[in-house]
């Protein structure tokens, strides 16, 4: 007998991989519930602790075991994860996620209000919470950690408890990394596809015969019309649903050069360039560049000329600017301030410099098109997030240095990181300006401005590497 045109094909590996996570929630929601109390423990604890001495160490002091588990092993590689993984880390181990959602299920479940959806909050999120996180030294003190992460935290329960039922409304709007992850999930070489024709069938045939079964799609994503990665949070829920939604493999070009034009937004574009490759870049550099240090001295003298001195006071709170003076690390009004100015300065200058670049690359491909700069601009993704790992591996290296860890080959990785990260930008500047013009004399010169914006990028990050040490001397 035939096999009826509506029969589900075979699953292949990954598909089952992904019926095996529907299938096993439990397990997942276990998972989760031990990773809150790591989390918590890390968070809590050490901001209870006195603040380690010079004979602390790594094995030794858990404030110490925190901090590098934070920020030397915790963010670094969860921004690798979005990559190879999409955002599992979102579905299956975020501890925010697992309490955002379980307070939206004993919640009010009120409606979502409109100021919430505001397609903006991603990048201004992310842009406040980084510039507030190098205020108070969030990747030095636990107090700090408890203040932004347990803060964050906090905010994420309260908008679960008032909006939405059985949702992550904090997640889908207004978390800090939403955005990052969102883009860098874009990259990911698998997602959950939906078969448009076996979801019609489904209003006739059902699912596997039976009544469809309606499922939850905590972070709000329309399934029938899941096109990419961006939003998907992995979680394996929806796996099946319908016999039109499994776990697949795609070119990691897929969702930036076949679907970057119609999803790609002003926002995303300023995510890109004046949040990860301007604000991000400014929140790395600041503590290592000579030109802040010079500028510093520059106005404490003008400012003592002129009786400003109270800018030189350092009675700030510590939840405003950092004040630890049995570290000796006290912030003045001056410092905060000009801390604040830079790394808004430098998100301009890089950011603008950037978008002027992708503005020129986008015109010689024909008549000016927002949306086609958009899309180009999201061929810069790779590069973006490298530059985040390799500022948060910086704090890994720095730990590890202070154990007398030898990092001889950390000047060579990074080279490698870098030149892997400015191909794969380059290779999908190419295949998006291919959408546009099959003419090769365009094409070669939009790339000859891509290439002048990964020159500028890349710049960032030899000042902050080797730059910076040299104009020191």
């Amino acid at each position: 007998m035939s096999t009826p045109a509506f029969a589900p094909a075979s699953p292949g590996r990954l598909a089952r991989v992904g019926a095996w996570m529907q299938r096993n929630g439990a397990a997942i929601r276990a998972i989760q519930w031990a990773v809150v109390a790591v989390y918590a423990f890390l968070i809590i604890v050490p901001a209870c602790l006195p603040l380690p001495d010079q004979s602390a160490h790594l094995w030794n002091n858990l404030t110490l075991a925190a901090q590098f588990v934070f920020w030397g092993i915790w963010w670094p590689f969860v921004l690798l994860s979005m990559v190879l993984l999409g955002r599992v880390w979102c579905g299956v181990l975020c501890p925010e996620g697992a309490l955002a959602e379980f307070a939206s299920r004993h919640g009010r479940g009120r409606a979502i209000p409109r100021w919430m959806r505001w397609g903006g909050w991603p990048f201004v999120a992310f842009g406040l919470t980084t510039i507030y996180g190098q205020m108070v030294s969030v990747y030095q003190y636990p107090r700090a950690v408890l203040l932004v992460l347990g803060g964050s935290t906090v905010a994420a329960m309260v908008i679960g408890f008032l909006y939405g039922r059985d949702k992550r409304v904090w997640c889908r709007y207004l978390c800090p990394v939403n955005g990052v992850f969102s883009l860098l999930a874009r990259l990911a070489p698998f997602h959950y596809r939906v078969d448009e024709a076996a979801w019609r069938r489904s209003y006739t045939l059902g699912e596997r015969g039976h009544r469809v079964i309606p499922i939850n799609c905590a972070p709000l994503v329309p399934l029938r019309n899941m096109k990419g990665a961006a939003a998907c949070h992995m979680c394996g829920r929806c796996s099946g649903h319908r016999d039109a939604i499994s776990l697949t493999w795609r070119s990691p070009s897929h969702e930036v050069v076949q679907l970057g034009r119609d999803a790609a937004s002003g926002w995303d574009t300023a995510l890109i360039l004046y949040g990860l490759l301007g604000i991000a870049i400014g929140a790395f550099h600041w503590t290592v560049s000579p030109w802040f240090i010079g500028l510093k001295q520059f106005l404490a003298t003008w400012l003592i000329d002129h009786d400003f001195t109270w800018m030189l006071d350092t009675n700030a709170p510590w939840f405003l600017f950092t004040h630890y003076p049995d570290q000796n690390d006290v912030f003045s009004w001056l410092d905060g301030t000009l801390l604040i100015g830079y790394i808004l300065a430098t998100a301009f200058v890089y950011g603008t410099t950037l978008l002027a670049l992708l503005a020129a690359g986008t015109r010689v491909l024909g008549r000016f098109d927002r949306a086609r700069l958009h899309h180009l601009a999201q061929a810069l993704i790779p590069v973006a997030g490298t530059g985040v790992f390799l500022g948060l591996s910086a704090t890994t290296l720095s730990l590890l240095r202070a154990e007398h860890i030898p990092l001889d080959w950390a000047s060579t990785v990074r080279i490698g990181v870098l030149a892997i990260a400015n191909v794969w930008s380059a290779w999908l500047a190419w295949r998006v300006t291919g959408r546009y013009v099959s003419r090769f004399l365009p094409r070669a010169a939009a790339m000859a401005c891509f290439a002048a914006a990964l020159a500028v990028a890349d710049s960032a990050w030899w000042l902050m590497f080797w730059g910076f040490a040299r104009l020191a001397h």
